[in-house]
């Protein structure tokens, strides 16, 4: 006999879920269902949103014959397009560095888990306080970094003033903050799941330490490399938006604006809110596309 369904059990979970499922609709679903309007319309949050079809997008990806030849409509989202990809380059350098750490730290050493703390504290100090201390230590007047090529007889730079400077100055500063951070726990803790058995049948083999990490470790870590590749992936896409408001400004001419920054400069500076949702709306199809081509790639087709 089947039993009898009591819909008023149902009762308390509903309770419980309703406040999570109004907050979603409210803040979540209602905002992006709106924004997709927005980026067909022009709107300046003053008056009524004006719809303009595929304006925005057109505006964004077009391009019109001049003398010199073919220029984009919108030149500045190319290069800050561009922007956005170098400051990618964040990413393999972090895997790797965060890779070295967790091999070390995974070896019997004395002190082991004050280490561990030592490297894991940069990115719980990640905030506003850590980029103001950072942007002080590249002052070229009186900054630390300046002090010590000074003393070493080198010539001061100026960090966050050089528009060849500033993005390899801020990658290194989000080095520091993320190396030792949740990419090397994630390494420790697959490292930890290695079975010991296999790395002493590959010394019997006579396998050096390159080849054990070659033929034992490496493949063992490519599920948490995979993990964490595709994570930093859609993170560095989204260029930390707070990194370049408070160290630069997007500047010095533009040189460390992503699309993030650029959106909100669309939209909070020039007020121009649908075009803003539009590049939001681009920023999601990239990233989707490159974390698909990145799960493809490595040969996770099922999405």
């Amino acid at each position: 006999m089947k039993p009898r369904k009591m819909p008023g059990d149902l009762r308390p979970a509903a309770a419980f879920l309703l406040p999570n499922i109004i907050g979603f609709a409210l803040f979540t679903a209602g905002p992006v269902l709106v924004s997709i309007y927005l980026s067909f319309t022009s709107w300046d949050a003053l008056r009524p949103p004006h719809w303009i079809g595929l304006g925005n997008y057109e505006r964004l990806f077009g391009f019109h014959a001049t003398p010199e030849g073919w220029r984009a409509d919108d030149a500045e989202f190319w290069r800050y397009l561009g922007n956005t990809f170098f400051m990618l380059l964040v990413l393999p350098l972090n895997i790797a560095g965060s890779l070295a750490l967790a091999l070390v730290l995974n070896q019997r050493l004395r002190f082991q888990a004050f280490y561990r703390l030592v490297y894991f504290l940069p990115s719980i100090l990640y905030g506003v306080a850590i980029f103001f201390l950072w942007k002080y230590m590249f002052e070229p007047n009186y900054g630390v970094f300046n002090a010590l090529l000074e003393r070493a007889g080198l010539p001061p730079l100026r960090w966050l003033e050089d528009a060849r400077m500033a993005k390899p100055a801020l990658i290194f500063m989000m080095l520091w903050l993320t190396i030792g951070g949740a990419s090397m726990i994630i390494y420790l803790a697959a490292l930890q799941t290695v079975p010991e058995e296999l790395y002493e049948a590959a010394r019997m083999d006579g396998a050096g330490w390159w080849a054990q990490f070659r033929v034992v470790t490496w493949p063992a870590l490519r599920p948490a490399t995979f993990f964490i590749f595709t994570m930093g992936l859609i993170a560095n896409l989204q260029w930390n938006f707070d990194v370049a408001y408070i160290m630069t400004d997007g500047g010095p001419y533009g040189s460390t604006t992503t699309l993030v920054f650029y959106l909100y400069l669309k939209a909070y500076r020039f007020f121009e809110m649908g075009y803003a949702s539009a590049i939001a709306w681009i920023l999601f199809a990239l990233t989707l596309a490159v974390t698909v081509l990145a799960r493809r790639g490595a040969g996770e087709t099922n999405l």
